[in-house]
């Protein structure tokens, strides 16, 4: 009976650490958050690399002084729904999570606010825990944050190649120009390279590249309402 109550007892001292890191981890990322509305922030990745002695490179810039080619590529590429949902594309994530892929949850549902949480908070690898913890830290995001800035975040945080940050530094690398100046043609290679950053060159696009980066221009050609929010 003893020993009963003493098991007892350490699960729920275990259980009141568990929720008060819970509430710790919850209250850093509110803050996080709030304070990330205003100043530019830095990702995991990016800490990561700093951890490990490897290179950054990133450029902060704002919204502005990123071409509109971009800013209507991105949108249309990866959430074409962005001024339309809180954060989240219920009904994308509810097919996605029914045929999931071989690794977890499939990029196809992963809106622009999610993505930033991700790269804000959390870990590249695809998980339905990631995704869990991902989905209210996106809509808080989209709460506290207007979408121009939830854009201006993402382009500045997402990830171009090895170590290469940011739209303005993808400008720099791939076609020495800044992300101001950036061209339609520019803008949809860097915006289709962003699945998969580490295999798909925008300086040197394979065919398969040059094909999505080909529909991506004419998608946000016909459909630039898609990015009105933010203009």
């Amino acid at each position: 009976m003893v020993s009963r109550f003493r098991r007892a007892g350490v699960t729920g001292m275990i259980a009141r650490i568990v929720l008060g890191v819970g509430l710790a981890l919850a209250l850093g990322f509110v803050v996080l958050i709030l304070v990330y509305r205003f100043l530019p922030p830095i990702s995991t990745l990016m800490l990561a690399r700093w951890l490990e002695g490897e290179t950054v490179e990133r450029h902060y810039v704002p919204l502005e002084r990123i071409s509109s080619f971009l800013r209507a590529a991105v949108v249309v590429s990866e959430d074409a729904r962005f001024c339309e949902h809180n954060g989240v594309d219920w009904g994308a994530l509810r097919w996605v999570l029914d045929h999931p892929g071989a690794n977890g949850p499939k990029r196809g549902a992963s809106t622009i606010p999610m993505q930033t949480a991700k790269n804000l908070f959390l870990w590249p690898s695809r998980s339905y825990v990631r995704k869990a913890i991902e989905i209210p830290l996106a809509l808080l995001i989209d709460l506290e944050w207007p979408k121009r800035r939830i854009l201006e975040v993402y382009l500045n945080l997402a990830e171009w190649g090895d170590g290469l940050f940011g739209a303005e530094a993808a400008a720099r690398h791939y076609f020495h120009t800044s992300a101001a100046r950036l061209d339609a043609r520019e803008a949809a290679l860097l915006a289709t390279a962003l699945p998969d950053p580490r295999h798909r060159n925008p300086a040197r696009p394979s065919r398969r590249h040059l094909w999505l980066a080909a529909r991506v221009m004419a998608r946000a050609h016909k459909a630039r309402s898609l990015a009105e929010c933010v203009e």
